[in-house]
């Protein structure tokens, strides 16, 4: 057996109903199914389907008791650290993607750039933000990061 792929991430939203319009309005998620866990003080859950309709993020609300990777943030400002440094979809357009988010209440943290990545270079175009709820969001335009695959004269080469 072996992995067949990230079913999902899990957030835990300080604005529910917030959080969920931002990834179905913003990001073009839908909810796939909803429902509440009393024995685990959970009131809202939604599990999120992107547009891939493969990847999921699961919303909770933010009293729900689940166990979590690293601290919560004491202020908007404060960064935590843990296992989970952010989360990042590919897009067409990083640049159209960043403005819609900004637009819909997201704060800007990287604005939309090429970045030449390891040697031989890789090229990713990406922005990243905060999103309403405070994930940190990248944003990249597709780009092949299996190196493997092109040819022997990369042999070992990784981007970073």
């Amino acid at each position: 057996m072996s992995i067949q792929g990230l079913a999902h991430v899990a957030i835990q939203a300080k604005d529910y109903q917030a959080t969920i319009a931002f990834y179905t309005e913003v990001l073009g998620f839908k909810i796939g199914h909803h429902w509440s866990l009393p024995s685990f003080q959970i009131k809202e859950a939604s599990m999120l389907i992107s547009p891939d309709q493969r990847t999921c993020i699961e919303v909770f609300d933010n009293d729900a008791v689940i166990p979590a990777q690293g601290k919560r943030a004491h202020s908007d400002d404060e960064v935590t650290h843990g296992a989970l440094l952010h989360l990042a979809f590919y897009v067409q357009d990083v640049e159209d993607m960043y403005q819609k988010a900004l637009a819909y209440g997201a704060k800007p943290f990287i604005e939309p750039a090429s970045l030449s990545l390891g040697e031989p270079p890789l090229v990713v175009r990406n922005a990243l933000i905060h999103s309403p709820n405070g994930e940190v969001i990248e944003f990249i335009e597709d780009v092949d990061f299996d190196v493997s695959s092109r040819g022997s004269e990369n042999h070992g080469n990784k981007a970073f």
